[in-house]
């Protein structure tokens, strides 16, 4: 049946112009922002999931900006360090020159007191970005601090690590959290510690002192201080100064101020180093090895016995790394013997920063080549999810083109039907 009044293939006509159109319309909006998921009407759930993607990725940016930051400044400490070892090394030349009789000896300290200032000004230019991992001294940390283990022969808490900002780990719940890479400080300056003027501590933080006989070795450990509620359990903090006296024949003080991040290992090869230096230098024949977990060996030659004694003090101020060179003298015959007894250790101190550096510069490096190649992958990723199909896109606009041409042609023909009907009334 006909109609004037309704016209069912123009109403037909027209709704498949219009699906056509909204059709077009959306294809064009892929080709012109190249993206099949442009907004949230589009396809909710992979928009929310493209979108939590390109969060990560720009967390990951500021990531990589991080770790260039905490590269360049372990290469400024990684290159001082090797620049101070190589100056030890020099220092060493003149220290062997030293023991020989015929030699100026005057001379070689002058020559030894200049590479120790250039030391010092180079431990002191090894910043970047106002850090300087060569300074360890309690405090004056401005990265994130790190906390030590705690308990007898645990580490301190302060800042003796720096934290390096390095990955973005989102759990399967959406939970997110940050990793980083610890880096330890390396302290190679050369000023020398201050006791602390604080009351001992528990005596238990300090144990073994008592008579030594001629020819026997006694051990005394450095346990840090595990009975004083206000120090939180901390077995060691820094400015803790431990001293061993009553060592016949040695006037110095035999003393280690412990600084950030330092364990009774390194308080106790702090304390070594310094008896033997100090031995040496008053010719007597006291000497000292570490143990393990704190403990110093001291052995006992003097031809008499000994009686040592132990104290614990806090609020002192750590010496540099290498504060023996302050008393490095040359001079005589004792001072250069002392010195040489010293020097292979101070050496080593450097070796071990400059190592340490260099293995975290090369974590660094290898971490931000991954951070890279990650947001490489997860860019790929979102693109996967909302990129136009730039090729199918086109083909189809194409076939859209043609589909609506024969559309509006249909739509002309049905609208030409009540011409037809009235034919019939002619």
């Amino acid at each position: 049946m006909s109609s004037i009044l309704t016209n069912n293939s123009a109403m037909v006509a027209l709704q498949t112009l219009r699906t056509i159109n909204t059709n077009m319309s959306k294809t064009q909006n892929e080709i012109s922002t190249g993206k099949s998921i442009a907004s949230a009407k589009d396809n909710s759930a992979v928009w929310a999931i493209s979108k939590t993607m390109e969060s990560d990725v720009s967390g990951f940016k500021a990531i990589s900006d991080s770790l260039s930051l905490g590269s360049s400044t372990i290469a400024v400490a990684r290159s001082a360090s090797e620049q101070i070892t190589d100056l030890l090394g020099e220092m060493k030349q003149k220290i062997v020159a030293a023991q020989e009789d015929n030699m100026d000896r005057e001379k070689l300290q002058t020559d030894i007191t200049a590479l120790r200032s250039q030391i010092s000004s180079i431990v002191g230019a090894a910043q970047f970005n106002g850090l300087n991992l060569l300074s360890n001294r309690q405090g004056g940390a401005t990265v994130a601090q790190v906390v030590g283990n705690t308990g007898a022969g645990a580490g301190i808490k302060g800042s003796g690590s720096v934290n390096v900002l390095s990955s973005l780990d989102r759990a399967s719940g959406g939970a997110v959290s940050a990793s980083t890479i610890s880096v330890r400080k390396a302290d190679l300056g050369t000023q020398a510690s201050t006791a602390g003027a604080g009351t001992d501590l528990a005596a238990a933080a300090f144990t073994g002192a008592g008579a030594i006989a001629n020819g026997a070795t006694a051990t005394m450990t450095v346990v840090g201080d595990t009975a004083t509620a206000a120090r939180n359990g901390n077995a060691v903090l820094a400015g803790d100064g431990y001293t061993i006296g009553g060592l016949t024949g040695i006037t110095n003080a035999v003393r280690y101020v412990a600084r950030d991040g330092d364990t009774v290992t390194d308080i106790a090869r702090g304390l070594v180093e310094r008896l033997n230096f100090e031995a040496k230098a008053a010719n007597v024949s006291i000497s000292a090895t570490l143990g393990s977990n704190g403990a110093v060996n001291i052995t006992n030659n003097s031809g008499a016995s000994i009686t040592t004694t132990a104290t614990l003090n806090t609020g002192g101020t750590a010496g540099g790394g290498l504060s023996i060179l302050a008393d490095v003298n040359v001079s005589t015959k004792q001072g250069a013997a002392a010195a040489l007894s010293a020097i292979e250790g101070l050496t080593q101190t450097a070796v071990r920063a400059g190592a340490d550096f260099g293995s975290a510069q090369g974590r660094l490096e290898i971490q931000s080549k991954y951070v890279s190649s990650l947001m490489d992958s997860l860019k790929s990723g979102i693109g996967s999810l909302v990129d136009a199909n730039m090729e199918e896109a086109s083909a189809r606009l194409q076939a859209l083109q043609v589909q609506q041409q024969l559309g509006i042609q249909a739509l002309s023909i049905a609208n030409q039907a009540p011409q037809n009907i009235l034919s019939l009334f002619r």
